[in-house]
């Protein structure tokens, strides 16, 4: 496995559209595998192709947080559609066939780290896609799946949760970024910020 370079904004790559895959290979698989470990190593929970420099449409997402001390997942953090799904989640060709509801999130992304904002997202979203074997999947979510997914889609059609703000909030990140980049990363041993 490899570790990927994640694009970070205002890179104008992460603005091209990526393409459906016409099949699911070992490379694809593995690619897919570098992904994971890519979004593990930085602490994230969703990581999408485009991303990473690859126009496909591939995502991959793993939602579900450990207790520290017991090294458990934590079940009962999880919506019941949510404790339906399998995670880790390789999507290929991912689309959304149904939604319902609206909610928000302080969504981040690793393409644009250390800044939160609240994002309108379906609180409930229906999904078609190819599974990391090639097989068709269709399942209904929500919770925090439901929204990790949802963002990871936009990357792959080339838009970033800071386009989904007030023009204002948006300009106000954009302006910030370019003019003072991003911070320093954490140390391993620093704490992660909530």
């Amino acid at each position: 496995m490899a570790l990927l370079e994640i694009l970070k904004f205002p890179d104008p790559r992460l603005r091209r559209k990526c393409q459906p895959v016409d099949a699911v290979t070992d490379e694809m698989r593995q690619f897919a595998q570098d992904m994971l470990e890519t979004m593990y190593s930085f602490r994230g929970i969703g990581l999408a192709a485009a991303q990473v420099n690859r126009l496909i449409r591939l995502l991959v997402v793993d939602t579900r947080s450990k207790d520290p001390e017991t090294d458990r997942y934590r079940l009962d953090e999880m919506t019941e559609l949510e404790r339906q799904i399998q995670q880790p989640l390789i999507l290929f060709n991912p689309v959304i066939v149904g939604k319902q509801g609206k909610t928000t999130y302080d969504e981040g992304c690793l393409s644009v780290p250390s800044y939160y904002e609240t994002v309108d997202r379906f609180e409930e979203i229906e999904v078609e896609a190819l599974g990391p074997d090639g097989q068709k999947l269709h399942f209904k979510t929500d919770g925090l799946l439901a929204i990790c997914i949802q963002h990871e889609i936009d990357h792959l059609d080339g838009k970033l949760f800071i386009d989904r703000l007030s023009p204002i909030k948006s300009a106000r990140i954009k302006s910030k970024i370019r003019k003072h980049g991003y911070p320093e990363p954490l140390k391993e041993k620093e704490e992660v910020p909530l």
